[in-house]
């Protein structure tokens, strides 16, 4: 990986590699880092811890006045590298990670401030010629995002639909939304790719949308334009991607199979971690199927296969029960049917993070965060190290032990 530029923009690539998935550290990376962030700015993020931060602890970290902090965390808010929180009254801070994060918030900006040609060219880079950081978003278990299922296919299965399956129960209950572009096919447009799908559709929910939309980032929409916008979105055939949590909904993108890198991840690298897929299945029922292949046209994942005039197939195990399929089916031989076995889904940030840093053997860099302290960095190593050990690892995540950790992670919310 040669020296990763220079000493600051290294070391922030590396603290971005603590959170879980994480970001692939590389040259790319560190080369994308400099087109959002100054050298100075790189170094205070290097050294912001992964939980969420008050001003005076940063001022401490950094050796600043609280002023000189304040300034610091205003223009690192407004490139979109750290989130501003209120938690209890108080202002909490937090270093963007990659994806649902400063990758997509990057290229949601149309305001010219950023080089948003060179950053496509160097995300695609980034993501779909190496590889290697799209392939380790897919290892996340529990997986990063999940599938929405489009609702109106799902009638008659009313009494298997939850409320935190229901994109609209998300919207109606959210207390701030916004919108914005979309950062995939925003990313293609600029490398002459991107398709004819609506592009304001990246929506973004409570906290997050409401430091969004401070930032001039994306725009405040009323809960009927949201409505509106999933409505438009599910008729163009575009699959609903969102937050892999039970609670505390922050994002939902409308994605297309031709640009979305994830999807383009999940084709190119199998059925892996990257979507928790939807409580539903599709199926198809041979005897009013006419063969025309619309399905296997429409699917976003490419899990229907089948030429012209054949019954198509579906392939159960990478199906991720989007719905499009049933929707768009002119004789109704597709339609979705409740999975044998709902997928688990995290009650929210904290428990998702909690199990996904165990099972990458990282839960040491929440625990330890501090950046400047050396014995920080040596728990980190020895809990990550022991955390690994696969006998360590399944106690846990066994459902006694996780719950007793869990209550005592949330009353001291530590992520």
């Amino acid at each position: 990986m040669g020296h990763l530029g220079n000493r600051n923009y290294g070391r922030m690539a590396q603290r971005l590699g603590q959170y879980v998935p994480g970001a692939f550290v590389s040259e790319t990376l560190v080369e994308i880092l400099k087109q959002l962030v100054d050298e100075d700015q790189a170094r205070l993020c290097s050294l912001m811890p992964l939980r969420t931060a008050p001003l005076e602890k940063l001022a401490s970290l950094w050796e600043m006045t609280d002023e000189e902090a304040q300034e610091a965390l205003d223009g690192l808010c407004s490139a979109g590298m750290v989130f501003a929180f209120d938690e209890d009254g108080e202002i909490n801070y937090a270093l963007a990670p990659p994806v649902l994060g400063f990758v997509e918030f990057s290229l949601m900006r149309t305001d010219g401030r950023l080089d948003s040609k060179k950053l496509s060219e160097l995300y695609f880079q980034y993501c779909q010629v190496e590889g290697d950081f799209i392939k380790q978003q897919g290892e996340a278990v529990p997986a990063l995002s999940r599938i929405y299922p489009h609702e109106d296919v799902l009638e008659g299965l009313t009494s298997e639909v939850l409320t935190h399956d229901r994109v609209s129960a998300g919207i109606d209950s959210a207390t701030f939304i916004t919108t914005g572009m979309c950062y995939c096919r925003h990313k293609m447009e600029h490398l002459g790719e991107a398709c004819d799908a609506p592009m304001d559709v990246c929506l973004t929910f409570n906290d997050v949308a409401k430091h969004l939309a401070e930032q001039g980032i994306a725009r405040e929409i009323s809960k009927e334009e949201a409505h509106g916008i999933i409505k438009e979105c599910m008729d163009h055939g575009l699959m609903q991607i969102g937050d892999n949590t039970r609670s505390g909904l922050a994002i939902i993108c409308n994605c297309c199979g031709c640009c979305c890198d994830l999807l383009l991840g999940y084709k190119r690298f199998g059925s892996t971690g990257f979507f928790n897929p939807s409580a539903f299945i599709a199926t198809i029922a041979s005897e009013s199927c006419t063969g025309d292949g619309i399905c296997v046209e429409r699917c976003p994942a490419d899990c229907i296969s089948g030429d012209d005039g054949e019954i198509p197939k579906i392939d159960l195990e990478r199906c991720l029960g989007c719905g499009i399929c049933a929707r768009f089916c002119p004789t109704e031989a597709c339609h979705m049917e409740a999975r044998a076995e709902r997928p688990y889904v995290p009650e929210d940030f904290i428990e998702k993070t909690f199990l996904a840093a165990i099972d990458a053997g990282k839960l040491g860099n929440y625990l330890f965060d501090d950046q400047t302290s050396r014995v920080h960095a040596v728990l980190r190593r020895a809990t990550n190290l022991v955390i690994s050990v696969q006998t360590v690892k399944r106690l846990m995540l066994s459902k006694p032990v996780r719950t007793a950790m869990l209550r005592v992670i949330r009353s001291s919310n530590p992520v």
